[in-house]
Order: structure tokens, then sequence, then C-alpha cells
């Protein structure tokens, strides 16, 4: 994939294309198309989105690993950076992958604009929630209650300022929990039983809402960016998805 793609605001979106190796086959169809999107404060070079996207390149399936607006090398200001913003950049990332299959892999608060994106674009096939971010009220409240918006920044992080912009969606949207009803397509779940960011929890609530075409693996001692390990959840992942892509 090449070119550029930019938002509804008409800002650049930064992103990374893996094209699949030999394993994808002789196909001249495009096949099917993973997005991966990062979490808050992250971007689409983070170690473990890297390791997770060269995985599934190497495994046959062509992977895009995208900075949402703000973050990163994509233009605009990380104080504008919401949940609501960020499902309508993965909006313009589809509309410029066009026809092509796609699975959303989230992470954290990515795993939010998943969970929305998917309950209402019928482009993603296949969803897969890393550590994802369920109760946005309760996760702002407990990381951020002692900062104060638009004067502090997010775990003293002098480049992610803390914005009441962020503050009001995250209230305003609450929790995706009951979306999880609204998800058809298969959909993975993967949490770290060391999670201190994103409770487990989260997890398990979301499921509780969803049908049976939901799986869920819960990580022995890993955290919330698998820092540990991250190869057991390189590999469960792209075992996964290929299962769902070129079964």
């Amino acid at each position: 994939m090449q070119g550029e793609v930019r938002n509804a605001q008409g800002e650049r979106l930064d992103y990374t294309y893996h094209e699949a190796g030999p394993e994808s086959g002789d196909s001249q169809q495009p096949g099917p198309l993973v997005i991966i999107g990062h979490g808050v404060t992250g971007n689409k070079d983070r170690p473990f989105v890297v390791a997770l996207a060269e995985g599934l390149a190497a495994a046959g399936v062509d992977t895009l690993r995208l900075s949402f607006s703000g973050n990163g090398e994509s233009e605009g200001r990380f104080e504008d950076s919401t949940i609501s913003k960020e499902v309508d950049d993965l909006g313009a990332m589809l509309d410029a992958v066009e026809d092509r299959s796609v699975c959303f892999i989230g992470h954290s608060m990515g795993g939010a604009v998943g969970v929305i994106r998917a309950s209402q674009d019928s482009r993603i096939r296949w969803l897969v929630s890393l550590a994802g971010m369920v109760h946005t009220r309760a996760f702002a409240a407990r990381e951020f209650s002692d900062v104060t918006p638009d004067a502090g920044c997010m775990w003293e992080e002098p480049s992610c300022p803390l914005s009441q912009t962020y503050m009001d969606n995250m209230n305003r949207i609450d929790s995706v929990a009951n979306l999880g009803s609204k998800i058809s397509v298969p959909w993975l779940l993967v949490h770290g039983t060391e999670d201190d960011v994103v409770p487990p929890q989260d997890a398990d609530d979301i499921r509780q809402r969803a049908g049976s075409h939901v799986e869920t693996i819960r990580l022995e001692g890993a955290d919330h960016v698998f820092s540990d390990d991250p190869a057991q959840m390189v590999a469960l992942v792209v075992a996964w998805v290929r299962s769902q892509t070129q079964g």
C-alpha cells in the first residue's frame, strides 16, 4: 500500500505497511489486511506493535500499523486525541484500503476504538482486543483524577498533556461494554493477568455481553504491554488471525 491518508480534519495519518511474505501464496487477489492501532500515549512504533506486525507479515498476512492523529509522526495535536476522533481516523484508513477484508487489532484505548468502529462498520471482518479498554470513565478517573486537565500531563509525560477534551470524551463514552452484543464478527480478547493499567475484569465484562463468536486468552504473568514475553502474545495472535483469515 502506498499513498497519503488523511482524516476528516485533513491531518496526515502516519502508517507503516508490512507486505506479506511467501506464506501468503500466489493469489492475484489481495488477501485480508490487518490494521493495528495503539493505545493512549502510544504510536505505531511501540516494540510489541512492530513485533506483531512483523510476525503477521512473516506468516503471510499483509499488515498495517497506524499512528492515530496527534500521536507519533501523524499530524494533529495530542490534546485533540480522543477515542471518538480515533474511531474516525480508523474510518479514514478503512476508506483508503477500499475493498480489503480487514482485521483490526486494537491495544488498550485502541481496543475501545475497535469495538466502537466494529459495532457500526461492516468493513471490519475480524476483531482483536489486546488489553482492551472497556470502562473509559473508570480508566480516566483511576489514572488521571489527580491531574488538572489543560494544565497537567498524562503520567507526568510532558509530550502528552491531559486535555479537558480527552476527559470529557472518556466520561461521555463511559463504557463500551454494552457494545459487545453488537459485535457479530469473530473476536479475540487477549489480556495479561498482571495488567495494572486496564484490569483483566474489563475483558470479562465485555465478554459477558458478547456471543459465542468471542474467544478469550488470559496470559499468565503478562503486563499491559506484554513486556516480559511479547513473543508469546505475537504467536497466539498470529495463529488466531491465520486460522480466521486463511481457514
